[in-house]
């Protein structure tokens, strides 16, 4: 008969509050380097200029860099909203529309439907012919990713160490700081190819 481990309790540690003031800092640095780039070219409304650079940039990029942007985008968000609202039903039965899921006495966790909706938008953008549908399809595939991953830990232990400091440091700091970067490094490109359309339509 196997063991039950003691699990230390939550604590993330100096290490991951660092990660996370790092990566608010550098998407803060992004936004306030762009606004002002914007404006040393003579626009005089930064804020306005700068999100219409980002939507030209979006739009013109390749295919495969807007399905990337996307399933890193919706992965990162709904891990983080995931973590967010389970946190919320610690404390409570239900928060807003969202409750624990319990089917035959059974808990449902959440990398049960975040696995069908991966597998799913998976599959449909194998059998799809449409490209367009491509990065439509990123969205619900970096939620379901969200889900599953977020859940690791406990597939990994067969355990439910979700709030154990076992089942979210590796997962917080490891794949938060990959989507996180992914999905910078890809907005960049998206802001310098719209500063050419919007800022030099004119141009090359």
């Amino acid at each position: 008969m196997r063991r039950r481990r003691r699990h230390r309790p939550l604590d993330p540690g100096r290490g991951t509050l660092v990660l996370g003031g790092a990566a608010t800092v550098i998407t803060a640095a992004l936004l306030l380097v762009e606004l002002r780039r914007v404006r040393s070219r003579g626009s005089d409304h930064a804020v306005a200029d700068t999100a219409e650079v980002a939507l030209a940039g979006y739009q013109e990029v390749s295919t495969r860099e807007n399905s990337m942007f996307n399933l890193l985008t919706s992965f990162a968000t709904t891990f983080v909203m995931a973590r967010s609202i389970t946190y919320m039903l610690r404390e409570r039965k239900s928060f807003g529309p969202f409750r624990n899921l319990r089917a035959g006495g059974r808990h449902i966790h959440h990398y049960v439907p975040g696995i069908v909706i991966a597998f799913a938008s998976g599959t449909g953008a194998i059998l799809t012919r449409d490209e367009k549908l491509e990065p439509w399809l990123a969205v619900p595939f970096g939620v379901g990713m969200g889900l599953t991953l977020d859940e690791s830990a406990l597939l990994l232990e067969l355990e439910d160490v979700y709030w154990s400091r076992e089942g979210i440091l590796s997962v917080q700091i490891t794949l938060t700081a990959i989507a996180m970067l992914g999905a910078l490094a890809l907005g960049l490109r998206f802001l310098r190819r719209g500063e050419q359309l919007v800022l030099d339509p004119a141009g090359p």
